[in-house]
């Protein structure tokens, strides 16, 4: 497979390693450090799929970019939501495919999964409040990170008593804290808590490397061709 990569960072540089190891072909680069490159330059004739780790100011522009261009694009940068709908619009417009995911990795996936299960159990019988906490390296930039708000979210839906989240500690019954910590080279933590005045019960995802980031976001590259529409994890894992 021919695979376009938008942005040369820590992932990009992973997902380059990873993917050739696997047997395709990185036929471009875009970034910063590759001034000759442009995403105009690139079509479905030169590129199956593009693969986008970039900056929260930069993410939509790519994506706009590569729809318009034809190109099933695979979105893993977070901080730009507020443009996740017009997103959706240009690519049913240009009967495009844009696959996009705040974490790439199954196991996160599947912690989203149990997230919304426990929540609805949780609220149904009562007694409990929860918060979300996430921990990461000092060079993110976005906080809360994107796998923190897609947690918060599915609790907000199925947790009726909270109806909006925090960045910082609650401050009222119906506030949902999303706790933010940059320390040190951690690559990814993300604990949901519950308490009651009986017990505690925590949801952990701890990721120790960022290969399953990367084996998803390829898993995802590899199944979008031929496939049309906005798409996500649930889609790929059939969960």
């Amino acid at each position: 497979m021919k695979l376009l990569l938008i942005g040369y960072g820590k992932m990009g540089r992973a997902i380059e390693a990873r993917a050739v190891a696997r047997g395709h072909q990185i036929v471009g680069i875009i970034d910063p450090t590759y001034p000759e490159a442009n995403i105009a330059d690139f079509d479905t004739t030169t590129a199956d799929v593009a693969i986008e780790f970039t900056h929260p100011d930069a993410a939509f522009a790519n994506v706009q970019a590569c729809l318009r261009q034809g190109l099933p694009v695979v979105c893993g940068s977070t901080g730009w939501l507020h443009h996740f709908q017009e997103a959706v619009k240009l690519c049913q417009t240009n009967d495009g495919s844009l696959f996009y995911a705040s974490n790439y990795s199954v196991g996160v996936n599947l912690f989203f999964h149990f997230n919304e299960y426990i929540a609805t159990k949780m609220h149904q019988f009562g007694g409990y409040d929860v918060q979300v906490r996430e921990i990461h390296h000092t060079q993110k930039v976005d906080q809360p990170s994107g796998t923190a708000l897609t947690a918060a979210e599915a609790i907000l839906r199925h947790f009726p008593s909270k109806t909006i989240w925090r960045n910082e500690a609650a401050q009222a019954p119906n506030e949902l804290a999303v706790l933010s910590e940059r320390t040190g080279s951690v690559v990814g933590t993300h604990i949901v808590t519950y308490t009651s005045e009986a017990d505690t019960l925590e949801l952990k995802h701890e990721a120790h490397t960022r290969d399953g980031f990367v084996d998803g976001a390829l898993l995802a590259a590899e199944w979008l061709p031929g496939h049309q529409g906005v798409f996500g994890m649930k889609d790929l894992l059939g969960i």
